[in-house]
């Protein structure tokens, strides 16, 4: 069986998207250039942030098409994220709302990538 362990997200500049997703992630990048920058997060995932410029083979969408989700314990943690995220800027798609698998939000990165933090209904 095969399963993902890595996410590429194709943005304008990879440096200040590094920027961007350390402050989120709370992490350092593992690799950071002009072109390409690396996080490997505490859960095993990989995310690589690559210049829709330079990838080969060349980029035909913008971001906005999937999204990044984050699982939190509890819908206190979503509204606390929610809260410093917004402060921080990011446009908000969805405020948080409880839906029919949990409570959640949607914001965007600086290249129109979705990010959704999301408890899970009990």
């Amino acid at each position: 069986m095969v399963h993902p362990d890595f996410i590429i997200l194709f943005v304008d500049n990879p440096l200040k998207s590094a920027d961007f997703y350390r402050s989120l992630f709370d992490a350092e990048p593992v690799e950071r250039s002009a072109t390409f920058a690396l996080f490997a997060l505490p859960t095993g995932m990989r995310v690589g942030l690559w210049s829709s410029h330079t990838a080969e083979p060349p980029v035909t969408a913008a971001g906005g098409g999937a999204e990044v989700c984050f699982r939190r314990d509890d819908a206190a943690d979503v509204d606390r994220i929610y809260a410093d995220w917004t402060k921080r800027g990011l446009r908000v798609l969805q405020t948080p709302v409880h839906m029919d698998f949990g409570y959640t939000f949607v914001v965007t990165d600086l290249d129109g990538h979705r990010l959704r933090v999301y408890s899970m209904s009990e």
